[in-house]
């Protein structure tokens, strides 16, 4: 295991990992010019960089240019939807049988309404539907055009296209028609007063409508424990046992930084840490400080020694003599693993166990959210954090949104605005609404070593200045993707079975990266696939796996306490009372704004 972290050696690792390393801070006035400039115009777009779809669209506009036999392919493309959509509508419009040209896809839940199939309605879904795939058709299989461009401008695409539905406008919707003439224009009304509230909420920072009633606490993140240890980056909370007598073994949990840590202490129902407790562990999770413009300095390295590491140090303190296991989520799970990794080889370390929750180690095969990441971008998000010190929430969440932006956006403002009806807010959402910021250096740090340059993956990621190698952590692993997930696709994440020389229990549960891990025992609808890969076995790849792995009903979360009971000694202690530390849980840390 590193080290102790003494404050001299701190301050060498501030040294060597600093921030200008990576890209050089700016000397003169003409470059400190160019990044405010960058700045200001990234804040109106959301941090993302104009001139990276610009290099896109040059990238598929010159090839396309010298395609002769894409045009001809296109142009017969578009005469022959034309005429098959003039035929269905000649056909609806005289009331005689129509196939509709073509359907939509399964998961593209706009048309799900019956108004859609009727006249003149249908005529717009099929002609939008059609417009849909000629683009699709139009932005791809271009020969020369790189992958990651032809992605970026596909994507763009389908945002324009998005933006341009018939389901967005009151003429050709026809839930909203109906809804206006069945209430005389009052949803209209309705959705104007919550419009005037969301502007209202907007500018003066408030959260959204109906998540006071979630507060952390009081009805989220209510389960009873004690914050035992903060510093200037975590609190570290132990919860009070409910058992008589606990698992020798202590649980400690590192959330990710880029959310409250409650998405794993919900409401009483859904808490993963109140069932963990019930079932006679003694659970111990970070909270991580919310940052501001002061910590823009803090980096990886700051996370993994003051937060992973320091908090491994605490629980050792608390429950001596006993290895931990570890669980890492999203973000936390990644960096649980570089911690893991940076442990080496030894198996008399803290740690007997490792579960990683919708967290990746291989980034080459991230998803769509590799579509704002490339040199272009992250320069231009640089210039954009080094202004503020920090990412805002709201920039990140604007990023999650384009990636489901007919679900996140255009349905979301179609309901609240032009039917006047408003969701009704659920712990989740709430918890979502309540959203942290991440700093200048370790972002930066994030987005160049981990996604641009694989650096954990391919043995080129450094702590104390040293390679560090997944296939060091010799430590059973057991892994959770989400079927769903935009930000860490599930198929990113079993990359995990390269790391040769240990064994994982790999599951592949229902639902997206959240909604998917908040998934307790009772969940209606709820089923995962299952399979163990032990060290040494031939690798198998998703398609493979999942058509081999096992299925099962109900929730992942009974599979892992099986597994942790597998994994664990068989030896039950007297429950541990929990010491009055530093107040009660859920700290102060989870309430910054």
């Amino acid at each position: 295991m590193p080290a102790a972290v003494t404050p001299e050696r701190r301050h060498n690792l501030q040294k060597r990992h600093d921030p200008a390393v990576l890209r050089p801070a700016p000397a003169d006035a003409p470059d400190n010019v160019d990044r405010r400039l960058h700045a200001i115009i990234g804040k109106f777009t959301q941090g993302i960089a104009p001139t990276s779809l610009a290099l896109a669209w040059l990238d598929w506009a010159m090839h396309l240019a010298l395609s002769p036999g894409k045009w001809q392919q296109l142009l017969e493309k578009a005469c022959t939807k034309d005429l098959r959509w003039l035929d269905y509508a000649m056909r609806s419009t005289l009331g005689l049988r129509a196939t509709p040209c073509v359907t939509p896809l399964p998961q593209d839940r706009r048309w799900h309404s019956p108004g859609w199939q009727t006249w003149p309605y249908n005529l717009y879904q099929q002609a939008f539907l059609l417009n849909q795939q000629w683009w699709h058709k139009a932005t791809t299989g271009i020969d020369g055009v790189t992958r990651h461009h032809e992605d970026v401008l596909a994507f763009a695409a389908r945002q324009l296209l998005d933006m341009a539905s018939p389901i967005n406008f009151v003429a050709t919707n026809p839930d909203v028609t109906a809804a206006a003439v069945r209430e005389a224009g009052a949803n209209f009304v309705r959705g104007a007063l919550n419009l005037l509230e969301d502007v209202r909420r907007r500018a003066s920072a408030e959260a959204a409508p109906g998540s006071e009633r979630y507060r952390p606490g009081i009805e989220v993140a209510a389960t009873p424990g004690r914050v035992v240890y903060r510093n200037h980056l975590i609190e570290l909370l132990q919860y009070a046992s409910v058992t008589p007598s606990v698992h020798a073994e202590p649980i400690l949990i590192v959330p990710a930084w880029i959310m409250k840590y409650y998405i794993l202490d919900l409401s009483p129902h859904n808490s993963l840490v109140r069932y963990l407790v019930a079932q006679g562990h003694t659970v111990f999770i970070i909270s991580w400080h919310n940052p501001d413009q002061n910590d823009r300095d803090l980096g990886m390295h700051d996370y993994l020694t003051d937060g992973v590491l320091a908090a491994i140090d605490q629980v050792r303190t608390v429950v001596p003599d006993q290895p931990m296991h570890a669980v890492g989520y999203c973000l936390g799970g990644t960096l649980l693993t570089i911690a893991a990794a940076a442990m080496g080889c030894t198996s008399s370390g803290p740690l007997e166990s490792l579960t990683l929750l919708a967290a990746q180690t291989d980034f080459s095969e991230a998803g769509e959210l590799t579509l704002f990441i490339d040199e272009s971008q992250v320069a231009w998000l640089e210039d954009l954090m080094w202004q503020q010190g920090f990412l805002d929430n709201g920039q990140m969440a604007g990023a999650f949104r384009l990636l489901r932006s007919h679900d996140l956006i255009w349905s979301l403002a179609v309901n609240q605005y032009l039917l006047g009806e408003r969701a009704p807010m659920t712990d989740l959402m709430a918890w979502n609404a309540d959203a942290t910021r991440m700093p200048y250096r370790m972002h930066s740090e994030y987005l160049r070593e981990l996604f641009l340059d694989n650096a954990l993956f391919c043995g080129r990621y450094r702590v104390d200045g040293k390679p560090i190698a997944l296939s060091d952590i010799r430590l059973p692993i057991f892994a959770v993707a989400t079927m769903t997930d935009h930000v860490s696709p599930w198929r990113s994440v079993h990359r995990i079975h390269l790391m040769s020389r240990c064994d994982v229990q790999f599951i592949l549960t229902s639902g997206g990266h959240n909604a998917g891990i908040v998934s307790e025992p009772g969940h209606r609808g709820r089923h995962y696939y299952s399979s163990l890969h032990r060290a040494g076995d031939c690798y198998t790849d998703p398609e493979r796996w999942l058509a081999q792995a096992d299925q099962h009903e109900g929730s992942w979360w009974e599979a892992w306490l099986a597994w942790l009971a597998d994994k664990a000694s068989s030896t039950q202690v007297p429950a541990r009372a929990v010491a009055p530390g530093l107040g009660p849980a859920p700290g102060n840390y989870v309430l910054e704004r």
